[in-house]
């Protein structure tokens, strides 16, 4: 007769089971980290701590359900989730929300920035656009995915949202890439992109020739637009080897790291951990990477392997533009540190690609037992 508590443990254990061990572990540490550098960087902040708590658990329950979901279930999904997505683009391009000069937000019972579906529903799209012509993939069929990336970059581009708009480039440009586009293609890209860049420079606004520039020499302006690369670096380099000590980083607490709690939450790490704990926190990552490419290298279809692929690359994406744009090598974007940063709506996006993957897994496990 079994026992009351193992009763309960088999009955939560099929619950449980849907996670990738490894995968749930390293996220799990990542966001350790996080919250305990955020509950540094935030403690003047009332209420920042718990509201990071609760975005971790909607993230961890938005994980959960996409991790029971079955691939062919998100297949079927791709092109209505893509089409919404659109939709909701239009919508703010239309009559959107403007936020500090930005036209990015819509209120549709509640305020929602269509830009992050995106994220996951460009590469959803393109890998159900490539599974369907497996076999018979030409130039015209990258010609017809080419038209469905620009279509949303696009809209975002023009919010403006350039960080943004790169991000689901990358993400969309991941799924070309992995579906066998040739590097002859990409050294074309490369050149023609070389060749532009005097034309692109003169669509860009203001601020961001401006955060270009200042990429190039920050002290050209150290107290205005150069303040946050200079105030970044310098608590970057100031960690030292072993760091200050957690809850004793001055560049944090004497406020001079501008957004600390978000985009810039990998200063006060550093800061804090010195260079021990960059390189853990470095660690970390490229076990992600590694274990979201191990999945998408074992996936079942070219759907899946896809899909698996572009999203372990988005977290690359994210990690080493924030990461770079903290120790001034990259112009500063508004891009979080995954599973660090405060933020819900990165949080719940991060947490949908990642309960992709361990669905993407456990299914294939199913297949093969």
């Amino acid at each position: 007769m079994l026992t009351p508590r193992r009763s309960v443990l088999q009955i939560l254990r099929p619950y449980f089971t849907v996670f990738d061990g490894p995968l749930a572990l390293i996220i799990f540490l990542i966001l350790s980290a996080g919250l305990v550098t955020v509950y540094s960087a935030g403690i003047d902040f009332p209420g920042r701590v718990e509201n990071h708590i609760r975005n971790i658990i909607i993230a961890f329950i938005v994980m959960w359900i996409a991790a029971i979901v079955p691939p062919q279930t998100l297949m079927r999904f791709a092109v209505p989730i893509y089409t919404v997505g659109i939709a909701l683009l239009v919508a703010v391009a239309v009559f959107g929300l403007v936020k500090k000069g930005a036209r990015r937000w819509v209120n549709v019972g509640v305020v929602i920035q269509p830009s992050e579906i995106m994220k996951i529903a460009l590469p959803l799209m393109l890998a159900w656009y490539f599974q369907k012509r497996e076999g018979m993939i030409r130039w015209r069929e990258f010609a017809v995915a080419a038209l469905i990336l620009a279509l949303p970059v696009g809209l975002i581009a023009r919010q403006p949202d350039l960080g943004t708009a790169l991000l689901v480039l990358a993400a969309g440009f991941y799924v070309i890439f992995l579906a066998g586009l040739s590097w002859k293609v990409m050294a074309g890209l490369a050149v023609l992109t070389a060749a532009s860049l005097p034309v692109l420079w003169t669509t860009l606004h203001d601020y961001q020739r401006e955060r270009v520039m200042m990429l190039i020499d920050p002290t050209g302006d150290p107290l205005g637009k150069g303040f946050h690369i200079i105030q970044s670096m310098i608590a970057v380099g100031s960690g030292g080897v072993s760091g200050k000590g957690w809850l004793k980083g001055t560049q944090a607490h004497l406020e001079f790291i501008p957004e600390r709690t978000t985009d810039f939450v990998f200063a006060v790490y550093a800061e804090e951990f010195g260079l021990i704990g960059n390189a853990i926190l470095l660690v970390l990552y490229l076990l992600l990477i590694g274990r979201g490419l191990v999945i998408a290298a074992n996936a079942p279809s070219m759907f899946t392997r896809l899909l698996a692929g572009a999203i372990t690359m988005i977290f690359f994406t994210y990690a080493f533009v924030n990461m770079g744009m903290v120790s001034g090598i990259l112009p500063v974007v508004g891009v979080p540190l995954p599973f660090m940063s405060y933020g819900g709506t990165a949080l719940m996006t991060l947490g949908l690609g990642t309960g992709i993957l361990m669905s993407i897994q456990r299914h294939r496990k199913l297949m093969q037992s």
